[in-house]
């Protein structure tokens, strides 16, 4: 099993509660050797899509499969398959050491391997403290090491950054990078996309439990966008929106004399404000970051959220302005 490369596929996925679909019709596969990033809003259904797959909960249709098998038809589930969700899984009176211990003997795995990961996870010098009074960073700490006991090939880590410092971030990443660098399939659902934008390599996104997008988040987000600084910004705007036709770029005003262009890279812009006599003091290539992507893919196209307002606004301006003669 040590040298196996097990993927995540989900395929036709639905949970219903009555009359909720938690999740509904959810087909993605999630590859070895990368880190996934499965993100969605609240009530999106990531825990229950993960809980499905580890046969927590039933689906009503579709699968959940690990190496094309489901959870319980898995020879040994905690040598596939390591499992955090909840932060709070221990006894408040057992050590550190003491929980690890129990689910090592659980699993079959020697004491040895416990004191491999008290290390591993940093956490030697609280190996026999207490857990009740573990920070909510250092319970994450030892929920991994307790996935970790059976040295599994597949990860699914529900918020597994709660609670951590900037440090513990860091550490984290590094962590997770290592493990998918060993051919490992590492699932992790957050909500710091920040964060989620240095760990992972490819994305699942859902919305109300259904697939809205999946794959590089890089690829995803699209072209870069350019920063525009201009005295000009107002005209210059106005000119973007006429320069393509139908294909004319998107335009952002930004700030006091700033746009944000999609659509048209820097030396084109350049070329387009000077043939227009158009100061231009600034440009900056940006890449969007994810938290622009997670809003695009997940905000209902009729919000009241102020930053999806701000944004038609300005687009309906840009147009406006276009068409007056």
């Amino acid at each position: 099993m040590s040298g196996d490369r097990l993927a995540i596929e989900v395929s036709h996925l639905t949970k219903r509660y009555g009359e909720v679909t938690a999740v509904r019709d959810l087909s993605f596969t999630v590859e070895p050797g990368v880190v996934t990033g499965f993100l969605g809003p609240n009530g999106a259904g990531k825990t229950t899509t993960m809980r499905m797959l580890t046969g927590l909960v039933t689906p009503t249709s579709g699968t959940a499969t690990i190496g094309g098998k489901p959870y319980g038809r898995l020879a040994r589930p905690s040598r596939a398959v390591g499992a955090v969700f909840d932060a709070n899984a221990f006894h408040p009176g057992h050590t550190a050491r003491d929980h690890l211990r129990v689910y090592a003997a659980m699993g079959g795995y020697p004491d040895s391997r416990v004191t491999d990961l008290l290390d591993l996870l940093g956490l030697t010098g609280a190996a026999d403290r207490r857990t009740r009074g573990f920070s909510t960073g250092m319970r994450q700490r030892l929920n991994l090491a307790t996935a970790l006991l059976g040295d599994p090939r597949v990860l699914l880590l529900d918020e597994p950054s709660n609670g951590l410092d900037p440090e513990g971030m860091a550490w984290l990443r590094d962590l997770l990078r290592r493990l998918a660098g060993e051919g490992r399939t590492v699932l992790v659902s957050s909500h710091a996309l920040s964060e989620v934008q240095q760990l992972a390599d490819d994305v699942v996104v859902i919305r109300h439990g259904e697939l809205v997008a999946a794959g590089p988040w890089s690829r995803l987000a699209g072209p870069p966008a350019v920063l525009v600084t201009s005295p000009d910004a107002e005209t210059l705007a106005t000119t973007l929106a006429a320069a393509g036709g139908d294909a004319a770029p998107r335009v952002e005003a930004v700030g006091p004399d700033r746009l944000r262009v999609h659509g048209m890279d820097a030396p084109k812009l350049a070329d387009l404000a000077a043939a227009h006599r158009l100061r231009v003091h600034g440009l900056v290539t940006e890449g969007a970051s994810l938290e622009e992507l997670f809003l695009h893919l997940t905000t209902d196209k009729l919000t009241t959220d102020k930053l999806t307002t701000d944004k038609l606004t300005t687009d309906m301006l840009t147009t406006e302005k276009a068409a007056t003669p």
